[in-house]
Order: structure tokens, then sequence, then C-alpha cells
């Protein structure tokens, strides 16, 4: 079939998905109206502000970076929201007797129906008319906004043909549960760039946008403000380096339907002598204790490897308690102390020890028939988690305190950071076992239904309990640096701040372990409920 005749089909195709989903349930309609009334919103204000801007000195390259942050957006879109569009996955049209080609610009027309791509022309029109000067700009902006949009739609395709075979997978569903890493960190580094923004102006964005105005699709808003300029050269180059990145994109799009159209799905087929292969021991396993203690230790670290929601909760907490410390120390406003934000971030990874099993925890209480058993269990789960974040920690106020060059506070600050880690493996253990609540292995959720009460008992709950356990120790800290003979004994709350994290930690697991061996069926039906 011939392009002109399958592409309305695909477009009455795609409304008829969008049409079908919202009849689902009255729910999802309302969540799907309300999202797109708030998206064209956005868009709508966004627009303004771009209007508003024309004139700016710092206009383009405000519009060249916000065009190149959208065509990013696009690019990893298909990898975190796989399910947004069930058009992304072409393997269903594997059985129809079509070709690459016209199925190519049938599906890009298609695609270009949504809130997306509307929200992504409001963005490009408002960029076009924030930068150009004259006529022959504006001219030149229409063929701008018509390419980059065709861009941003064909990378989003070109990145879910490429990666379907995961995305349709269990796998790759899964790895959806890492954008909120996506979220969190890229929030940090808004919101420090927005600060260094306003600090300096927006003269801070022109370094970036010399080089992003020659990537596509910023390429195409560069090219409007080069000829609004009277660079026509150098525009027609930049105009060329976009519709050759959108050709790229459709040949390579092209590619990989083909490739699924006419290949089998590896991941189907059986693996040469995968039934003879046996599982030994890995080198972490020998280097642990043996017993119990060993075998609960590797457990946890498989799980902080293997399980997709136990890995975006550690990567997540890795990454925020590095960029803290680190982004406001490099800023000049930050303090050593804020290196204490690494220990907390990973000590909230031992709350709901038992959650982190879901329905699986069955096992592991078969296992309990003492107190001894539970305290070895949660005591080798501990020390699975500072495996990694003793070092973390040490590492992050080391770093910090380079940054800053206040090497004195040193030693305070690493006693105030093991000592708020120990108190939170005290509390986290204990209401590990009083508040356990599930969490769904499926979706975007981290607390199953009518759970979320008891998820802010335990999390918040408990790190209020840690704070002031760590009381102590931070008046020790006050006291030695505003006495005036203490200030030659600031180490002191190094020993004295590990040494009370220690009893703090010994002292949570020892009370925790009997009330967990009292309430396993309870705590067994509270984190199988998801």
């Amino acid at each position: 079939m011939s392009a002109s005749a399958i592409t309305p089909v695909f477009v009455r195709l795609k409304l008829s998905l969008l049409r079908n989903g919202l009849r689902q349930s009255g729910g999802r309609k309302a969540a799907y109206i309300a999202s797109a009334v708030c998206a064209l919103l956005f868009a709508a204000l966004q627009l303004i502000g771009l209007i508003a801007l024309r004139g700016h000195a710092h206009a383009a390259s405000v519009v060249v970076l916000a065009v190149a942050v959208l065509g990013l957006g696009w690019a990893v879109m298909p990898l975190f929201f796989p399910s947004g569009d069930e058009t992304l996955d072409p393997t269903r049209l594997v059985m129809l007797p079509l070709r690459p080609r016209p199925l190519v610009r049938a599906l890009l027309t298609a695609s270009l129906v949504g809130i997306g791509p509307l929200f992504t022309l409001c963005l490009l029109v408002g960029s076009v008319v924030a930068v150009a000067r004259g006529g022959a700009a504006f001219a030149v902006g229409v063929v701008a906004v018509v390419l980059a949009l065709l861009m941003c739609v064909a990378l989003a395709r070109a990145v879910a043909a490429a990666n379907v075979r995961l995305l349709t997978s269990r796998k790759g569903r899964d790895l959806a549960v890492l954008s909120g890493l996506v979220i969190a960190v890229g929030a940090q580094i808004v919101n420090f760039g927005a600060q260094r923004i306003g600090a300096s102006g927006l003269g801070e964005l022109d370094p970036a946008a010399e080089v992003l105005r020659w990537v596509p699709p910023a390429s195409a808003i560069g090219a409007v403000h080069a000829v609004g300029e009277g660079s026509y050269g150098l525009a027609v180059a930049q105009l060329a380096l976009t519709a050759g990145a959108l050709v790229a994109l459709l040949a390579l799009w092209s590619r990989h339907l083909t490739r699924l159209m006419t290949s089998p799905d590896g991941s189907t087929l059986p693996s040469a002598g995968s039934g003879a292969r046996e599982r030994s021991s890995t080198g972490l396993g020998r280097l642990l204790p043996a017993g119990r203690t060993g075998t609960v230790m590797e457990r946890s670290l498989r799980y902080v490897w293997r399980d997709p929601k136990t890995k975006a909760a550690w990567v997540t907490s890795l990454a925020i308690g590095l960029i803290v410390p680190v982004f406001n120390a490099w800023q000049g406003t930050g303090s050593v102390y804020f290196a204490c934000f690494a220990a907390g971030m990973l000590g909230i990874q031992m709350y709901n020890q038992f959650g982190q099993d879901t329905s699986a925890f069955w096992m592991v209480a078969m296992t309990i028939s003492s107190t001894r058993d539970a305290y070895v269990e949660l005591r080798a789960r501990a020390y699975a988690l500072l495996l990694i974040t003793l070092p973390y920690a040490t590492l992050v106020t080391v770093l910090t305190t380079a940054m800053l060059g206040d090497w004195r506070r040193l030693p305070e600050a690493l006693g105030l950071s093991f000592a708020l880690l120990g108190a939170m493996l005290a509390t986290g253990a204990w209401t590990s076992a009083r508040f356990p609540y599930s969490i769904p292995q499926e979706g975007y959720k981290n607390v199953a239904p009518g759970q979320t009460g008891l998820a802010w008992i335990s999390i918040f709950g408990g790190m209020m309990a840690a704070a002031l356990l760590c009381a102590p120790v931070i008046a020790l800290t006050i006291w030695l640096n505003v006495s005036a003979d203490g200030g030659g004994w600031t180490w002191l709350v190094l020993p004295v701040g590990t040494a009370y994290g220690a009893v703090l930690a010994a002292a949570g697991l020892k009370l925790a372990a009997p009330r967990t061996a009292r309430r396993l069926p309870e705590i067994l039906a509270a984190v199988s409920k998801g």
C-alpha cells in the first residue's frame, strides 16, 4: 500500500486508540483531561513568556537551550514511559502487508496527533517569535518549526523502534521506575542552575548556547536567529544540519522497522546449553561472612543490583546525597555539615526492610523461629547497608570538605554523619517491624493502596526520631565550637559520634528483634498486600 492510502488510516487509528482508552474508566478520562488542561495551560504560559522575551539581549541563548532540552526529552520519553503511547510498538503491525517507507510516513503523521506534539509546537512557535527579526527570519522560522517538530517526533520513534524488544518486556517496563531518578536529579540540577542564573544573569547561558545552536533540533532555531542577524550562510548551514539529522533519523527508523518485521524475536529463542549452566557463588559472596549473616547480606545486595525499584531507590539516594552537598560547595554557599545529607539519604534505605521483599518475605519468615534469628536477619541487613553507606558517606564528606577547603571541620562532619547513620539504622530496624507496608512491583507507586499512612509514619516518624537521638552529638558539636576552650577539641566529635552511632544501631537492632519475631504473621500480611 502507498503512504497516501495508509496515512489517513493510521491517523484514524491513533484517534480511535485515544478515544477507546478514555472510555475504559471515568478515572482515566478525568486524569487525561486534567493532564491535558495542565499541559496546554503550561504551553500557553510558556508561549506568552517566550513572546515577552522578544528583544532581550540573551533571548537567543534561552530559546536554543529550551529547544535542546525539548529534543532530549523526546529522546528519553520512550525509554521511561513506554506505555504512554500504544502506537510506539510497531511489532503489532508485523502481520500486515506494509512496506517500511510508507509505514514510516504514516506513523510519523499519526505521531503528530496528541498533547506532546501540540506542546512542542507552542514552544517552537514561541521560540521563533522571540528571536526572529524581519520577514525573512519569520519565513525561515516556518521551515524551522516544521523541521524541528518532525525531528522531535522522529527521534522518539527511532529510539522506540531501536529498543522495542526491551520496552515491551518486563525489564523494559521496570526501566520506567528509574524515571524517578531522572526527575529527582533533574530537579536538583535545574534548581542549582536557576540559582546560578539568578545570581549572575542570563549571560551565563551564552557559552552553552554557542555549542547547542549546532545540535539539532536547536540548530533550526539558531538558523532563525542567524537570518535576523544577516548571517545567511550560517542559517543555511544550520537548517541543512537539521534537515540532514531528520533524514538520518527517518532512515534509521525505517531500518529498525525492517529488522523488526523480518527477523524473529531473539528473546523467545532458548539459549544453547542454558539448562546445563550451574550457578556458583559470586566473588562478593566468598568475601562475606559465613552462615546466615553472609547469606542475608548477599541477598540484600542482590536486591540492590537486580530489583528495579530497590535499585531506583538506591541510585536516587546516591545521586541526591552527592549532588546537594557538592553543588552547594561548588557554588560557595554550602557548609561541611551538608555532607550529612549523604548519610541521611542512604539511611532511609533501612526503613521498611521487609516490605522490600514483598510476597517473597514468606521464605524469610520460614527461617525465623526465635528472637536470635530475627536479630541476625536484621543485623545482616544493616551490615549490607553499611557496606555501601560508610565508604560513600566518608567520600562525600571528604569531597565536600576539599571543595570548601575547611579541613578543620572534617572530623566534626564525619562524626555527625556516622551518628546520624547509626540513629537511622536503629529507628529503621524498629519501624520495619512496627510499621511494615507493601511496595507494588508493577507501576509507579511505592506504597500499596491503603498503606500510605503506614509509610508516612514509618519514614518521617523514624527520621524525626533519628534526629532527636542525634541531639547529644549535635549539642556536643555546638558546645565545642562556641566554647572558648573547646575549639581545639572539636576532633573529639569523630570518635564520640562513631561510638554513639554504633551503640544506637546495636540497641535498635536488639529492640527490634523480639518485635520482629512476635509479629511475623502481621508483617507477612502487610508486605504481601500489594
